[in-house]
């Protein structure tokens, strides 16, 4: 059985009743949650936890309360990054479920909110910088 591609964009918000969920650029503000797994986290492991939080995608996982899941995801990671095989997989396979994939956050319907005032700005100042040499 072939791999079934992900929806298209605009076809998930035409049938979504909630439409995506907007990932607010700058991240999520605030501490990491406490450590959820049962034994202490490892200085790598708490040095990648409180990055992992300050992500945008840590915003969604707040709100759905995969403290735990991304616990373990840091150890699979760190496992992966010293090429244990086994963490690989599953490194990849929590990597989609926590949509820090392109791919993933299309199927979450996950979109990091834009920065409207620097896009304006680019564009602003990109014309003035086309007024000034014409």
């Amino acid at each position: 059985m072939g791999q079934v591609a992900p929806p298209k964009s605009d076809a998930i918000r035409r049938n979504a009743r909630t439409g995506p969920r907007i990932l607010p650029r700058e991240g999520r503000v605030g501490s990491p949650p406490p450590w959820p797994l049962p034994d202490r986290a490892t200085p790598r492991e708490a040095a990648l936890w409180k990055q992992l939080w300050a992500t945008p995608h840590a915003a969604a996982w707040e709100h759905l309360g995969w403290t735990r899941v991304v616990g373990r995801y840091v150890r699979v990671l760190l496992g992966a990054e010293e090429l244990n095989t086994a963490c690989m997989a599953e490194a990849r396979q929590l990597e989609d479920r926590l949509g820090l994939t392109p791919k993933a956050m299309r199927m979450l319907l996950w979109e990091i909110a834009t920065d409207e005032v620097a896009e304006k700005r680019e564009s602003t100042g990109a014309r003035g910088r086309l007024k000034a040499v014409g």
